[in-house]
């Protein structure tokens, strides 16, 4: 299986594109903080890249996409979502489902009422909080407060990566964190304590396209027993799903068991 790469500049920098094989319904993923879109390879090099076209994009300041042209402007979760957004339509795209991993399936809840086009979105790590209910959506744990802070040290690269990706582990990970504009973290950090975006929680309780939400049962940073209990006016199968054994990354860790899921909600939606 193959993936296409090449470059598109948008207004809030020259994004990096991964495409499958595929030639399917459109589905996009977007990654989480300080990662890249390599690390949906497990999904792109199986059944669902081969059959449908997968895409990627390496959010502004991440991977392989260069930093933002004005980090104010992008580095949020609300910045993140028009990014998203301007690319997919320079390429042509009017329809696609959505999955957000972590940071981006809080993107992918701003893109709802950005893109008529989304189908459905799966979000995995993702709590869809009020701004008062952050600490009810999220863990007190030992390496959270990483994700907004600005500089790191080689320690902090590698348990950053460790524990938002767990098993396997492999040298990559920490390419991708270490790469990573550390602006983007503190930036996308103070703004989501600022509540500058969207109320996440009535979001999902309004009119959306089919959301599914698929948790790693050992979450390490998502209390996944407050998701199950948010009010999503239009919920998969009506509930949300989690899988044994397995983190805050189950598409990376635990694919077998996690890209099942995916495969129906596609199938379903598109």
């Amino acid at each position: 299986m193959s993936v296409r790469r090449h470059e598109i500049e948008t207004t809030h920098a020259r994004i990096a594109v991964r495409e499958s094989d595929g030639k399917g319904m459109p589905v996009l993923f977007v990654h989480g903080n300080s990662s890249s879109g390599a690390v949906f390879r497990n999904q792109f090099e199986g059944e669902i890249g081969e059959t449908y076209r997968m895409i990627s994009f390496d959010l502004p300041g991440h991977g392989d996409s260069s930093d933002a042209f004005d980090p104010d402007r992008s580095y949020c979760m609300e910045g993140y979502a028009d990014a998203m957004v301007e690319t997919l339509k320079l390429m042509g795209i009017d329809k696609a489902v959505v999955f957000g991993w972590s940071l981006g399936g809080h993107i992918g809840l701003e893109m709802i009422k950005r893109f008529p086009g989304m189908l459905g979105l799966m979000i995995t790590g993702t709590p869809p909080v009020a701004p008062e209910e952050v600490g009810q959506g999220f863990k007190i744990s030992k390496h959270m407060g990483l994700a907004g802070k600005e500089s790191f040290t080689e320690e902090d690269v590698e348990n950053y990566a460790r524990s938002t990706c767990g098993e396997p582990f492999e040298p990559f990970l920490l390419d991708v964190v270490r790469r990573t504009d550390g602006r983007a973290r503190r930036l996308m950090f103070e703004k989501f304590a600022a509540g500058t975006g969207d109320n996440q929680r009535d979001i999902v309780a309004g009119a959306t396209p089919p959301i599914a939400v698929v948790n790693g049962i050992d979450e390490p940073f998502v209390d996944v027993d407050f998701v199950a209990r948010v009010k999503f006016g239009n919920l998969w199968n009506g509930k949300t799903y989690t899988i044994a054994n397995s983190g805050h990354a189950p598409f990376w860790g635990k694919p077998a068991e996690f890209d099942p899921y995916l495969l129906r909600f596609i199938r379903d939606v598109a």
